[in-house]
């Protein structure tokens, strides 16, 4: 049996609905957020899970408590799975970036690997620190199954890494929804298979908005 890793980003917030850069920011999840997470921890009631992990923030830690009490765990906080700190856009619309530092983040927008924001963190940073953690992880619970909350930009990071896509495209080729779930299995530590990507179905019946996804200029075409 491979260990199997649920790997979770948290629900929405307010800031998630405003398109707004919040990496390190404390943020809570909106209510939207709340129910795409019930609903999620609600689909894996029956699902066998070992032990739960999540980053240190209110709305990783929230959404992992949501999952994890049907099963009686609590979440471990590992802060090596926190988001990429954005540095001085923290906290500002993606207009709003774009127009008091249009050349940094165009920089970023073409290489998110490498650049960072003025006082926040690159790619390579993040995964710097969540790979090794990812991988104690998958140590530590040999052919069981963990769920791991994290966020947005982390998560795409790591699935790039674990499974050898180019890593400065994971912006524009890979996309998280609030509360989706991913599901990779894993014969040892390094060598990691994809069974699900970024599912959402536990959101049927929601409102419209909660399904609001904004995509990279590169997909959209704009420039």
């Amino acid at each position: 049996m491979p260990t199997r890793i649920y790997l979770v980003r948290h629900g929405a917030t307010v800031l998630t609905e405003e398109d707004r850069f919040a990496g390190a920011s404390e943020v809570p999840l909106s209510e939207d957020g709340r129910r795409q997470v019930v609903a999620l921890a609600e689909r894996l009631r029956c699902d066998t899970l070992d032990a739960v992990y999540a980053s240190p923030l209110g709305r990783t830690m929230e959404t992992a408590r949501l999952i994890a009490t049907p099963h009686g765990l609590e979440p471990r906080q590992e802060p090596d799975l926190r988001e990429i700190d954005y540095g001085r856009w923290e906290g500002l619309t993606r207009d709003e970036v774009e127009r008091n530092f249009a050349d940094e983040y165009e920089a970023w927008q073409e290489d998110p690997l490498t650049v960072a924001p003025e006082g926040g963190e690159s790619g390579i940073q993040v995964l710097a620190r969540a790979l090794p953690v990812m991988r104690r992880i998958v140590q530590r619970h040999r052919h069981r199954s963990v769920l791991i909350v994290s966020h947005k930009g982390t998560n795409r990071l790591l699935i790039s890494s674990l499974l050898g896509f180019d890593a400065r495209g994971y912006r524009d080729r890979l996309d998280q929804s609030p509360a989706g779930l991913t599901i990779l299995d894993f014969a040892t530590e390094v060598r990691a298979r994809l069974r699900l990507f970024n599912d959402v179905s536990h959101y049927e019946g929601m409102p419209a908005r909660v399904f609001q996804r904004r995509l990279s200029r590169w997909w959209s075409g704009s420039t």
